[in-house]
């Protein structure tokens, strides 16, 4: 089966992080800017979501030629998680040749210029330093029109679009998610 591509359809995140806490972060950061979001815990389920379980068992050949199920327009990935690492969920998908084109940005609760400057070597868009901020979220707007969809007005769509709901109003937030950008995580 192929990708499912609608026209109409919210630009498509998937969001992968361990922690429940910072998944429903980002999940509800995204979705303020009507975002479609699909969260997994792992960098394992990820790989399953997109088509490419049971990688490290595969030819690589073969493995180059999985196609996810739904279009995923950019994935964003903790960087520190048991299992698979963010860093490595990265470059199994830019070693993807179905894959690669995804953005993906990498998130993490540590500022360490060394793994900040590998990820985005390795093919990151960005690197957010946790908690992530609705300003974070803003950025990734110019990475939605480098993996274009597949209609033929999707930038002015992306760039353009002033429809799209602002919520800076942090106060009608509850206690629970207020608190959630002013933790102090660590990895």
């Amino acid at each position: 089966m192929g990708v499912i591509a609608v026209a109409n359809a919210p630009l498509h995140v998937l969001a992968v992080d361990d922690s429940n806490l910072d998944r429903k972060l980002i999940e509800r950061l995204l979705k303020t800017f009507s975002y479609h979001v699909t969260a997994v815990d792992s960098g394992s389920k990820a790989l399953e979501f997109l088509g490419l379980q049971d990688v490290e068992k595969l030819p690589s050949f073969a493995a180059n030629t999985c196609q996810p199920e739904v279009e995923v327009n950019l994935i964003i990935t903790d960087y520190c998680m048991p299992g698979m690492t963010g860093f490595e969920l990265l470059r199994k998908i830019k070693e993807s040749t179905s894959l690669k084109d995804i953005p993906v940005v990498i998130m993490s609760s540590e500022n360490e210029p060394a793994r900040i400057n590998r990820c985005l070597e390795e093919g990151a868009e960005e690197f957010f330093l946790k908690p992530v901020r609705l300003s974070d979220v803003d950025k990734l707007k110019p990475y939605f029109s480098k993996n274009k969809r597949k209609t033929n007005n999707e930038e002015e769509c992306v760039s353009n679009d002033k429809s799209r709901v602002k919520y800076d109003d942090v106060e009608a937030w509850s206690e629970e998610e207020r608190q959630m950008f002013s933790e102090d995580k660590s990895c």
